[in-house]
């Protein structure tokens, strides 16, 4: 396939702020803390299931030291309707744990600090760099590692190269906002099995061929 030029990467983000000039996480928080466990809960889970379960965690844990207040069963029953419930809640208490003792509770904003806690992968750290220090990390779900390979903006075979392409092709003014703008184009409109190419703002510049139809009685 073919990637995009940078001529051509610049106007697809271009039109995608255009669209929705201040992209944010859909996860809901009220502080870093808060964003650091929401996305550890959030792999192999929705933003939505995510959000469900920690309405009413999070009016009673807002630091560290009142999750650990809290203890490991009383976490696993706010979000025992989450996958893998068990193995996040201990992550959760673990991580706690290390950010009250290495770092006073706060969260470090160094991404190699965040990759060392309990549950926090790559993807994790990129996503808490991003949303909570304004760092132009890019973290690639799985809507981004197929937005990134079918519209040829970023092919790559794994997730780390898809990420290394994107550090390298997204334009300045869009290095902040790439990996939301990304996200909820894949979430919403690029989708794996039946992409809304017949709505898409940058259909004309993606490399996927066989395009989706508007269905019938509908319009682009």
């Amino acid at each position: 396939m073919k990637t995009l030029t940078g001529t051509e990467v610049f106007e697809f983000f271009r039109r995608l702020a255009d669209l929705d000039p201040d992209p944010q996480t859909e996860l809901e928080y009220g502080n870093i803390y808060q964003l650091l466990v929401a996305v550890v809960l959030s792999a192999q889970a929705t933003d939505v299931g995510v959000n469900k379960a920690t309405r009413k965690l999070f009016e009673l844990v807002k630091t560290p030291q009142e999750m650990l207040d809290l203890g490991e069963e009383g976490l696993k029953e706010h979000i025992k309707t989450i996958g893998l419930f068990n193995a996040k809640a201990k992550n959760v208490i673990a991580l706690s744990q290390i950010l009250i003792r290495e770092y006073a509770g706060e969260v470090p904003a160094d991404r190699d600090a965040l990759v060392a806690l309990p549950g926090v992968g790559r993807k994790t750290a990129n996503v808490v760099m991003n949303s909570a220090f304004g760092a132009e990390t890019f973290a690639v779900d799985t809507h981004i590692f197929r937005v990134g390979n079918r519209t040829g903006l970023a092919p790559g075979k794994t997730v780390l190269a898809v990420e290394k392409q994107l550090e390298k092709k997204v334009p300045g003014p869009f290095r902040i906002g790439a990996h939301h703008w990304l996200i909820l184009h894949g979430r919403y409109i690029c989708k794996a099995r039946t992409p809304q190419c017949w709505r898409c703002p940058v259909a004309d510049l993606c490399r996927y061929k066989p395009k989706t139809p508007a269905p019938q009685g509908k319009s682009v």
